[in-house]
């Protein structure tokens, strides 16, 4: 038995990336839920649109991370975590789409790991369920 053959576990790997990307959603959620949305309501605002589109944050940080974590709408859940991050970045990190940070990564290397990690999971889970 090799160790690729002891660590070919597709299922567990979904399930693990899942897990991890529905936990660190979650802490970003539970800031918003913690100090408001307020600044959201005026980036929303400021781009042209209605301020009260700023409470979908609450989908993509709290209640989709939440379905991912207890394996249920899987899929949808996903891809709300996805469309919530595509926001994110017009709405606030356009500035940055060819910047690199400090140590040298790409400035946006966070949210890039957020949008394919629930792509990935919304690819790979059947039916719905993670």
């Amino acid at each position: 038995m090799t160790l690729a053959t002891l660590f070919h576990h597709p299922r567990a790997g979904v399930v693990l990336l899942r897990t991890t990307l529905a936990l660190l959603m979650l802490l970003h959620g539970w800031a918003k839920v913690r100090g408001g949305i307020g600044g959201i309501e005026t980036m929303v605002a400021k781009a042209g649109l209605p301020p009260y589109l700023a409470y979908a944050v609450y989908l993509g940080e709290v209640v989709a991370p939440l379905l991912l974590l207890v394996g249920v709408w899987v899929v949808p859940a996903a891809l709300v975590v996805a469309i919530n991050m595509v926001v994110a970045v017009l709405l606030v990190h356009t500035g940055q789409l060819l910047s690199l940070g400090s140590t040298g990564g790409w400035a946006l290397e966070l949210q890039a790991l957020f949008l394919v990690s629930a792509l990935v999971v919304a690819m790979t889970s059947r039916s719905g369920k993670g």
